[in-house]
Order: structure tokens, then sequence, then C-alpha cells
């Protein structure tokens, strides 16, 4: 008697090839409508298909963007808006040296292909960043603070290099530079972050910050200030004093304390002034801005250039490499400190405000991450790079429209440069970090 001992699954026989084939296009018609992805069986012993199916775990896409992947809990509006603006810069590099290459001979690709490098290693660093807990980036904050002042202090050795009359770079092997003070931000950012959050959670979640640790925030951002201001890079400064000021008043000081301090800071600035601490032609730079007619020629010639330049763009701009003021090369610097006015003057007012924009949303979304952040480390490192962002843009549009003075400080994003683009890339992924532990209400 046969009690089916031949049959297979769903009653095929499987005494035979036919059997075996039945019974796994019933298997595999079976797990397809449970949403499983059956493969085709595996080969047994001596060549023969095993009964059982092998069932394939899911899709890389799937795994990729499932709920609690890295990917699902980037903010990519914020991320969409990053490449966008490294696009637009990168573009307007291309444009801004493109004559003076064709005039030289050399290949007009050069700087494109650079600035491209550029932008591909800063997306690599900030997507590796992002893959960092907040946590973990808590225990390399004293590391990244070290580093940046060692990089500071290497300026100062026969590695350093003079680019513009700052002495502010490191040369590489290869030709490569690197300008350590561009990293110093995100070190004392994350390092000023760390000791207000320490204090905050030993105290209690109502604590306010105590004198110790306001002296210790100031004992690590003094000497940060001193090596920039030394170089010198009056730009960097003022963004690092801002960004001190700002976390400090974020931190929950009393109003007193801050009061006392920002009085401190500006008997220190004008002692400085007093003092002469500042060189002749940053002197010169200040003096042009309070009274831009006292020196067009001079101090005041770059700052004129610009604002001739953007107003040349009209609405729609005359075009990408069609800028007459950029072919002739009358603004200084202009892949770098006056990128803005290539977008003023082949962009028009469309392709300037739209930057613009770019950088309002990327600062709303940073800010929209420190108010989401779980706890005040979070907060003050989103609001510290916020503020950096912010302060720079500021500088560095203002000083080629005539708000501001000149400093030697690129555009965040859309200048020309490794140094700038992959601090500024590593930020965002800072930022990305805080984002994945943010709070989901409140």
């Amino acid at each position: 008697m046969n009690f089916g001992r031949d049959r297979g699954i769903g009653g095929a026989r499987m005494g035979g090839p036919r059997g075996l084939a039945s019974g796994r296009e019933l298997d595999y018609r079976a797990l397809g409508s449970r949403g499983l992805t059956p493969v085709r069986p595996a080969i047994g012993f001596r060549g023969v298909r095993t009964a059982n199916p092998v069932i394939r775990s899911r899709s890389l896409w799937r795994r990729a963007w499932a709920k609690d992947s890295v990917l699902r809990q980037m903010d990519w509006v914020l991320t969409i808006t990053v490449l966008a603006l490294a696009l637009l810069g990168t573009l307007l590099v291309w444009s801004a040296t493109e004559p003076a290459l064709r005039q030289s001979g050399g290949s007009l690709y050069a700087y494109l292909d650079k600035q491209l490098l550029n932008v591909a290693i800063g997306i690599v660093l900030m997507a590796a960043v992002t893959f960092v807990d907040s946590r973990v980036l808590r225990i390399w904050a004293p590391f990244a603070y070290a580093a940046a002042c060692l990089g500071l202090l290497a300026v100062f050795t026969p590695l350093g290099t003079t680019v513009n009359g700052a002495h502010s770079w490191i040369a590489l092997p290869g030709g490569f530079q690197i300008e350590p003070s561009e990293y110093a931000k995100i070190g004392l950012i994350l390092l000023i972050a760390v000791i207000f959050d320490q204090a905050h959670g030993r105290a209690g979640l109502t604590a306010r910050p105590r004198a110790r640790q306001l002296l210790l925030v100031l004992a690590c951002s003094v000497p940060v200030l001193a090596e920039v201001m030394a170089e010198p890079a009056l730009g960097v400064a003022i963004v690092l004093m801002a960004v001190v000021a700002g976390m400090i008043a974020l931190s929950g000081l009393r109003a007193r304390w801050f009061a006392g301090l920002t009085a401190a800071g500006v008997l220190g600035a004008y002692a400085m002034w007093s003092m002469h601490v500042l060189k002749p032609y940053q002197v010169e730079r200040l003096t042009s801005f309070v009274n831009p007619s006292a020196n067009p020629l001079g101090a005041g010639y770059s700052a004129a250039q610009a604002k001739i330049a953007i107003g040349s763009g009209g609405m729609f701009g005359q075009g990408l490499f069609h800028g007459q003021l950029v072919a002739g090369n009358f603004v200084p610097s202009q892949p770098t400190d006056f990128i803005f006015t290539v977008a003023g003057e082949e962009l028009g007012f469309v392709g300037s405000i739209t930057i613009i924009v770019l950088l309002g949303l990327l600062i709303f979304r940073a800010l929209r991450i420190a108010s989401r952040a779980e706890d005040l480390f979070g907060l003050l490192v989103a609001s510290g790079i916020a503020i950096w962002f912010s302060v720079q843009a500021f500088i560095n549009i203002g000083m080629t429209i005539g708000i501001a003075p000149v400093t030697g400080i690129p555009l965040p994003f859309v200048s020309y440069g490794g140094s700038a683009m992959f601090a500024d890339m590593i930020a965002i992924g800072v930022l990305q970090s805080v984002h994945r532990r943010h709070r989901v209400f409140g």
C-alpha cells in the first residue's frame, strides 16, 4: 500500500524528476504570494537539485531604504540643497577661470576637473560622517580639536606656505595644500558643545553653565583665535568669534554674565586696534569700507569693481562664459573670494538670489535640526554650524555689494578650493548625524 511516500508537495509525485519539478513550481507560487523572492534550488550531492528552496534576503535597495536605515533618517532637503550649491559653484568656477586659461593656452577644464574632484571627495567625507553616530562624535571632539590646533601650529613651521599674504597653508606632496583654519571651526564647535553638554548632564536638565565651564570654553577658544589671527586670517577669526559667542549665548548662560563677556570682547577689540595688532592692509580694508571713495584705486578697488560687475548683470545676466568684466579679470580672486561677482554678472539678479535662497534654506534646515536635537550637544553643534555658514555667507556676499569689509573668506560650497569644500561637507555630515537622533515630538 502506498501512503503517499512518493508524493511531493501539493500531491506531485516524488519518484522522478517530474515530481521534483512540480513540487518546486507549487512551492515557488506559495512563496511569491507571501512576498518572498524564491530562487532556483541549489545543486546538492552529485549534481541533484535539492527540493528545499533557498530564500533570498531582501534586495539591497529595500534594505538601504528600510525604516531604520541611515538613508531613511537623513535630511534629504539639506543634502539636495548642498548638492545644488556645489553644482552652481562648479559652473561658476569654470566660467571664471576659462578666459584666463584660454589666453594662456592651458587646458580649459583644469579648474573644472579640480573642483569636480573637490566636490566628489567632499561628498564622500559627508557620507562617512553621516554614518557616524552623534555619540561617537562626542568621543572624537577632543581629538578633532587637538588635530586642528596642531595643524594651526604646523603653519608656522617650514611646512607652512604663504598665499595672498596669509601664512595659513601647509604644503603637501604632489602640489596639494591644506588650510587648517577651515577644520579648526569643526574641532572648536564640537569641543564647546561637549563641555557645555557634560556640565548640563551632570547638573540636571534645567541647569545653567557655571563659571568653570565658561572659563574652560574661553581657554579652548583663545589659542585657536590667536593662531588664526597670527596667520593672519581676519575673516576666519571673525567667523570663529561669532560662533563662540553664539554657542555661549545658546548654552543657557546667565544674561549678566553674557553682557559682561560682550563688554570684555569690545574692550579687547579696541585694545587690538590701539596696539596695531592688525596688519596695515587689513586696516586699509576697514577704512576703505567706512569711506569707499578715499582710495578707489587702492584698497577700495576690489569692492568697487565687484559692485560694477554685479550691477552689469541686470535681471538675467549676460550668460555663463559671456561676462565681460569676468573675462577681463577686473575683479581679483574671482574663483574664490569674489565668486559671487561672477554669479551677479553672468546669471544676473535671478542667479544671485537663487544662491542666496539656497544658502538660506541650508541655514534654516540646520536651525531646524538644532531645534529638534535630542540633547544640548546636538543643539549646540547644529547651531554653531548654522552660525558659521550664516556669518561666512554674509561677509562674502556683503563685501561684493559694499555692506561688509573685504576679507579673504570663501562662499560656502560655491567658491573654489579643497580645504573649504571638505570642511563644509564634513559639517553637513555632522548635521546629518545629529539629525539621525532627533526628537520625534517637541
